[in-house]
């Protein structure tokens, strides 16, 4: 995935987005759209990051809150059989 930010690449070249981190925001729901947005930020190679929006349906909300819900159990029976 390649991501060009003209706004804050000086010298206009690409450079690929490493991974995405979830803002420390609320996420909102658009009732008319039909949609969650949550604000993410995107890491680049170059070690620049950008501002965007995630938007998910809300079949990719519960499906994404089910696998949440294992998540923090699988990291709770972790925590009490004593691994970090």
């Amino acid at each position: 995935m390649k991501e060009k930010d003209n706004a804050a690449s000086t010298e206009g070249t690409e450079s690929s987005v490493t991974h995405a981190t979830p803002l420390k925001r609320d996420a909102t729901y658009d009732h008319r759209a039909q949609q969650a947005a949550l604000g993410i930020e995107l890491h680049h190679t170059d070690g620049r990051t950008t501002q965007a929006v995630l938007h998910l349906t809300p079949d990719q909300v519960e499906l994404y809150a089910i696998q949440f819900e294992q998540l923090i159990d699988k990291r709770q029976r972790a925590l009490e059989a004593g691994q970090p």
